[in-house]
């Protein structure tokens, strides 16, 4: 009985939930003809698709309408895109996304992820957008990296921190910038300077002037560059 259950489910299925299922197989299907057909489903779904975008397995992308990709964008396995804004995704010329980067605007009202061009970000980043997320041209992210532009309130010991709400902050990152493995960035952090280095593991709490190296927990600039 168990070896047909989905066979026989797929019989009673309405137009609609046809369409579902063929979607997800096609989403999830190795291979260049599955490759070639989701590309050619989203370009009538993006707010803009440039040439040669490539879209890996398992991709989730929320409000497709909402994001902006260049030409030559990489989006590999397992991403997922969330633009709850109209302000959206947008992901210029020669991004990267490798394995299961997570990117979400978080606010409809605010939220925004502005990805410059050539920017790599590594496997398994997870980034916000709160107030807005800007990278500049030519950055590199390594794995893990957490960008979280909101901090919860939590004076009241009375009251749930849940309820107290909390502070959210746009972040810049400039140009050129290179961030390594496990770095965390928070609200507070606001900006990190064009051509500066963050040490792998490394929370940034404040803003980094240009050509920096910092390390360490919180992160503080243990030199400039080129000196």
């Amino acid at each position: 009985m168990k070896s047909v259950f989905f066979t026989e489910a797929q019989t009673k299925m309405s137009p609609d939930d046809i369409e579902n299922y063929h979607r997800a197989v096609f989403m999830n299907m190795e291979g260049e003809y599955a490759k070639n057909k989701r590309q050619e489903y989203y370009r009538g779904l993006f707010r803009h698709m440039g040439k040669n975008v490539s879209i890996g397995v398992g991709v989730r992308i929320v409000n497709p309408q909402f994001i902006s990709l260049g030409d030559n964008v990489q989006i590999h396995d397992r991403c997922t895109l969330v633009a709850n804004s109209e302000k959206g995704i947008v992901l210029n010329d020669g991004a990267r996304l490798k394995h299961g980067v997570y990117l979400d605007t978080e606010s409809v009202a605010t939220g925004y992820i502005w990805i410059g061009k050539n920017v790599y970000i590594g496997a398994g980043c997870c980034l916000h957008g709160h107030e807005g997320l800007e990278i500049g041209d030519d950055s590199l992210l390594a794995q893990n990296i957490t960008i979280t532009p909101y901090s919860h309130k939590f004076n009241d010991p009375n009251k749930t921190i849940y309820s107290q709400g909390g502070i959210q902050k746009k972040i810049i990152i400039g140009r050129d910038c290179y961030l390594g493995m496990n770095v965390c960035i928070v609200c507070t952090a606001e900006s990190i300077g064009e051509g500066s280095v963050i040490g792998a593991g490394s929370v940034v709490v404040k803003p980094i002037p240009p050509y920096s190296v910092a390390v360490g927990v919180p992160a503080r600039v243990i030199k400039q560059r080129g000196t």
